[in-house]
Parts: structure tokens; C-alpha cells; sequence
């Protein structure tokens, strides 16, 4: 998930507001997925019933560009376009070159969201909601 987060930073996942309301698009997320033996945390890109796709280094949803200001100038390749099955989410992470992500694994079905990552307290410098 760099730059956003990096692999020193600890973080607390709030797991309730998914009982009330699905993920929503660029909720940052804790993902279990069968094809990884940890956990891994991602951006929701995607939602269920939306084709997704990416041409030209960008995304697009249902063919409109997804603006993504979280993100450095990055190659992201071509994918799709591929629908989003209902209950599940397309999730990417933020370092888009060297990423296991929904396009090597597929959309996540909303169950497998463990939660949102919600406050950074590690490395204390770093403390502050996660977004």
C-alpha cells in the first residue's frame, strides 16, 4: 500500500460499521483471500454490479475515469473489463506495479472483509486516521 502505508506501520481495524453498510469505494481495507497465507490490506476500488477496467493507466468504472489523488504516478497496466459479481468488491493497492491485487485473484466477496483500517498508532509519528 505504499505510499499510503508502509510495512512498519501498526494498525487498528474497525470491524462494525460492515454490519450496518457494505465497503465503500476507497475504504481501506483488511482482506482474507484464499490464495494468500496472511491477511492483506487493500483499497476498494470497485463495487458489486460495476464493470471495472484499466486502459491507459487509469481506472475506469463503468467506463468513467476513477479519480485517484491518493496515488503517485504509477504504470498500472490494462485489465478487464471485468463485472463485479454481487457481494463482492474489487479491491487494488496504492503501489499499483507490485501488487497481489483483485487482478491476479479476483473480486473479494464481502464476507472475506475482515475490516477497515481505521487509525495508524505505530510509529507514533505516524498516528492518525487512516485514509
Amino acid at each position: 500500500m505504499e505510499p499510503s502505508l508502509h510495512s512498519d506501520q501498526r494498525l487498528l481495524v474497525e470491524k462494525v460499521s460492515y454490519r450496518f453498510h457494505g465497503p465503500r469505494r476507497g475504504d481501506i481495507v483488511v482482506v482474507d483471500v484464499p490464495s494468500s497465507r496472511v491477511p492483506l490490506i487493500k483499497r476498494v476500488i470497485g463495487l458489486s454490479g460495476e464493470t471495472i477496467a484499466i486502459r491507459d493507466n487509469r481506472v475506469l468504472i463503468d467506463g468513467v475515469p476513477l479519480a485517484e489523488s491518493y496515488l503517485t504516478n504509477t504504470r498500472q497496466g490494462n485489465y478487464g473489463p471485468t463485472e463485479i459479481p454481487a457481494g463482492h468488491v474489487f479491491v487494488m493497492g496504492d503501489n499499483r506495479g507490485a501488487s497481489n491485487d483483485s487482478r491476479s485473484f479476483g473480486p473479494v466477496p464481502v464476507d472475506r472483509v475482515v475490516g477497515r483500517a481505521w487509525v495508524s498508532y505505530w510509529p507514533v509519528e505516524e498516528w492518525g486516521f487512516v485514509d
